[in-house]
């Protein structure tokens, strides 16, 4: 039995026609990937730039209810300045944010406490070429 030739090209696509598509997929993908990532990374800056305004802003809340600044990042969410201690969205630890003393005064005494500034102790720079513990 002989098959018409109709229905025999109704079967499947052809090699060129996946190819055609193949093309087409790789093309939107070029165009949407660098889109993406760039998009993770500028969100990812974000989030670490409002992580550190909310702690260094709730650092001088505490400073001026009590005259000193934190121990360490673990007593703001104690004192409930914090609900709980952000994590830096590049090293996914809320343990790697380095603390920054306070400076001393002009009779060269420092002010009580330990924790006067907050920085990210992730590796690397910005988009822009700032350095991450520089933010």
């Amino acid at each position: 039995m002989v098959i018409p030739m109709s229905s025999r090209r109704s079967r499947g696509f052809t090699l060129v026609e996946l190819l055609v598509v193949m093309a087409i997929l790789a093309t939107l993908l070029s165009i949407a990937a660098p889109r993406y990532v760039g998009a993770i990374e500028h969100a990812r800056e974000n989030a670490l730039r409002q992580s550190l305004a909310v702690m260094r802003d709730n650092i001088d809340k505490f400073y001026a209810d009590t005259g000193r600044y934190p121990e360490d990042l673990a007593e703001l969410v104690r004192r409930r300045y914090l609900r709980a201690l952000p994590t830096d969205p590049y090293t996914d630890s809320a343990e790697s944010w380095i603390f920054v003393p306070p400076p001393a005064a002009a009779d060269g005494r420092a002010a009580p406490g330990r924790v006067y500034d907050v920085r990210s102790g992730a590796p690397g720079k910005t988009r822009g070429g700032t350095s991450f513990s520089e933010l």
